[in-house]
């Protein structure tokens, strides 16, 4: 098997489950614990109407916490599979694995994680992958390869097919030692990629990973890009977003054509008193024949799911009230992490 058979797969590719991780009052989750739980309710119930979850628990108290409230809300006992293994917080997108596939074979990809650049404790979380090996999640045969540089999987952006889409800002914070010809480099390196295109404009005010990619713009099939605009030309985002609008219309696919864009709406301002939270519609989750959309209780909402379900045709679009998540200033894609077909043990 050479080394350019390996590839990260598209999100849209066919998947084998999605993993979450449950709240408990340990994380910082804890002074809206059950508000949370509510809310994971609700996402897990949508993911398991299209595949299997695996449920990250820190014991067996936070088991009977969820299989209680799953079972209340209809989700069947056989899409479940839980796993028990410490961790810091919830956010499995970024502490996950990063699963690179190649001719049947698996490979799990085990990046550094610094709680986005030391904001937070991370030991726990950074050992998380290690303890999904160790429960026997994963099917035989599965490498595992530990690389000992920060990356969160909310960073990158992949098409399936060679290219990456990230954010100068958030890797230039996380090694601000190294070049971007360096930081390109070592990407490449790591997931067998082409080429990847940098976006030096575009943020969420509330968002504290640096302007992750996967709430500003998201490849989609066909050489399409979602990305998250804003027409309210008094927002302090405005500028900024258009910036980034700009920098997408320049981008070019490998056969030199612009992409196919598609403008998300903008939310009203969400706000936890004096805080802005970072509501993005472009932090969706893509599932085996859908989409897991945040939705706001905002009258942009409908029209958001629309723009999602262009760009993601024969896909049923769920939305799912992102409120509460946003509190810890992330959304649904921030929560989950897909594992493709074939990496999980039967």
């Amino acid at each position: 098997m050479t080394a350019q058979s390996w590839r990260l797969p598209a999100e849209w590719e066919a998947q084998a489950a999605v993993v979450i991780a449950w709240p408990h009052a340990a994380t910082d989750w804890g002074p809206r614990l059950s508000r949370i739980e509510t809310a994971y309710t609700a996402l897990a119930a949508a993911i398991a109407r299209f595949e299997p979850v695996v449920l990250c628990v820190a014991d067996a108290e936070v088991q009977a916490r969820a299989s209680q409230r799953l079972t209340a809300a209809g989700v069947a006992p056989q899409r479940l599979r839980w796993v028990l293994a410490p961790y810091d917080d919830t956010w499995l997108r970024d502490s996950g694995p990063l699963t690179l596939v190649a001719d049947g074979a698996r490979e799990l990809l085990d990046f550094r994680f610094t709680g986005w650049g030391g904001k937070y404790g991370a030991d726990r979380d950074d050992a998380l992958v290690g303890r999904l090996i160790a429960a026997g999640l994963f099917a035989g045969g599965t490498r595992h390869r530990r690389i000992d540089w920060a990356l969160e999987g909310g960073a990158i952006e992949s098409d399936g097919r060679g290219s990456l889409l990230t954010t100068l800002r958030c890797l230039a914070q996380r090694h601000p030692d190294l070049s971007r010809a360096q930081l390109d480099r070592t990407l490449c390196d790591a997931f067998h990629a082409e080429r990847v295109l940098w976006l030096e404009h575009g943020y969420l005010q509330g968002d504290d990973t640096d302007a992750h990619i996967d709430t500003l713009a998201r490849f989609a099939p066909d050489d399409a890009i979602v990305f998250q605009s804003c027409d309210d030309a008094g927002d302090i985002h405005h500028a900024e977003l258009a910036r980034m609008h700009a920098e997408l219309a320049a981008l070019r696919t490998p056969a030199g054509h612009p992409y196919r864009l598609h403008a998300l709406p903008w939310p009203r301002p969400i706000h936890d008193g004096e805080r802005r939270l970072a509501a993005s519609y472009a932090n969706y989750l893509i599932v085996n024949g859908g989409v897991i959309m945040p939705a706001y209780a905002d009258a942009a909402d409908a029209a958001a799911q629309a723009v999602v379900a262009a760009a993601h045709p024969g896909r049923e679009v769920v939305a799912v009230d992102a409120r509460e998540l946003i509190w810890q200033t992330g959304s649904v894609h921030c929560l989950t992490m897909q594992l493709p077909a074939g990496t999980l043990a039967a």
